[in-house]
């Protein structure tokens, strides 16, 4: 059993991935009923990264901070420039997108009880007092601004602890490094029962009346992370972008699209920032940030579902309030929770600004939730490989400037 084991962890773990997707398939069409148990290891996997990833950021980002020399480059300053271009970027894309192909709903009577924000402002409130939120309650809510606001004050408070300290702060980050490495290593198994729970409770037909909108949405998101994100990564890197783009595609876009969680993919992302040799003192912070705020694929969102709903209604949206549009829905996308679906319940309040009523709005947030099966998916994989890509970006762009 112990070879079988070593045999098996020795494949790629993207073919072991591949091979799960494929088990899931199978399984799905040809033994839904008789195979159901397979669902558990989904929520499983799912429910153990969710479980280790707080603790991760919390003392990574410690040790980073604390274990940090001064003068040395951490490239931050570029990473968050990214994050914040790039996620408005892709809601300008996704205006222009919605021009160009205009997509209508079929609205039903129906309406899913969600409590949406209000305003901008409850929206940005929210984020600030999730960053001065109780430690303790931070790490158990998986609230990852106040983790990370709280793990930055501790790093810099340890830095200037004495060794012993820094030395159990160090080895405190080997171990949860480790525990993560054989989390991820039950991937394969994991997507296995998330392919099956959702081929076999939804199936392919509920989703086929929706074909032309998820279309739109998942070939912008496409365009976004083939096209705009490498035109990026070659702005400030002058190199070609695709041997990193297609890399983070494969690692962290494949296990974003089944997890549907930025925050549960946080793992996989500093696991494949190591593989690619990025500085440590940067992804250590990059990672679990861009997990909060670089969110394109959550304002392609969030833009086409809303001037889906005005295109219905036959609401005419002008160039200004286009523009509008597009930046409130970048800086909505900032406070979507990191879960899956968390961008749709700011659908309404990108809706108020077009005159849409909350009734019409939710109606389009419950189409957000039937497609969100593929929708959901592109976008956290977007979301999740973005952030590696635009964290090896920045350390590129600075390896450039030093030659």
């Amino acid at each position: 059993m112990k070879s079988l084991f070593e045999k098996w962890n020795s494949i790629n773990l993207v073919n072991r991935i591949i091979a799960g997707i494929i088990l899931g398939v199978v399984f799905a069409l040809l033994l839904p009923d008789q195979l159901s148990v397979i669902s558990i290891f989904g929520s499983l996997f799912i429910n153990a990264l969710k479980a280790v990833a707080p603790i991760l950021v919390f003392i990574l980002v410690i040790h980073a901070i604390a274990s940090h020399v001064g003068g040395k480059a951490t490239n931050m300053k570029m990473v968050v420039m990214l994050y914040i271009v790039g996620t408005f970027v892709a809601g300008f894309v996704a205006v222009v997108v919605s021009y160009i192909f205009p997509t209508t709903l079929v609205l039903k009577t129906s309406i899913q009880e969600i409590e949406p924000p209000s305003g901008i402002a409850e929206v940005l409130e929210k984020l600030l007092f999730n960053m001065v939120s109780n430690p303790v309650s931070a790490l158990m809510d998986a609230n990852y601004l106040g983790i990370l606001t709280w793990a930055v004050i501790l790093g810099f408070a340890f830095k200037a602890a004495n060794d012993t300290t820094k030395t159990f702060i160090s080895n405190a980050s080997d171990a949860i490094t480790k525990v993560v490495q054989w989390v991820i290593s039950l991937a394969p198994l994991g997507i296995m029962g998330l392919v099956f729970e959702t081929i076999s409770t939804t199936g392919f037909d509920t989703l086929s009346s929706y074909g032309r909108l998820i279309m739109i949405l998942v070939g912008t998101m496409f365009f976004i992370a083939l096209v705009i994100n490498p035109l990026l990564v070659f702005i400030v890197a002058r190199r070609n972008p695709y041997p990193l783009v297609f890399a983070s595609l494969k690692e962290s876009g494949v296990a974003a699209f089944f997890t549907r969680s930025s925050a549960a993919n946080i793992p996989v992302n500093m696991a494949l920032a190591e593989k690619l040799g990025l500085n440590k003192d940067t992804y250590a912070i990059s990672i679990p940030l861009g997990a909060t705020i670089n969110m394109g694929g959550a304002a392609v969102t969030i833009s086409i579902l809303t001037m889906a709903a005005a295109h219905t209604l036959g609401v005419e949206v002008d160039l200004l309030t286009a523009v509008i549009l597009m930046i409130l829905s970048a800086v909505s996308a900032t406070g979507a929770s990191g879960v899956a679906g968390g961008s749709l319940l700011l659908i309404p309040l990108a809706c108020s600004l077009l005159g849409i009523s909350d009734d019409i709005a939710m109606q389009v947030v419950a189409i957000g939730f039937i497609i969100g099966v593929i929708q959901d998916s592109c976008e956290t994989a977007l979301n999740s490989s973005s952030d590696v890509v635009f964290t090896a970006a920045a350390e590129y762009a600075n390896e450039r400037k030093v030659k």
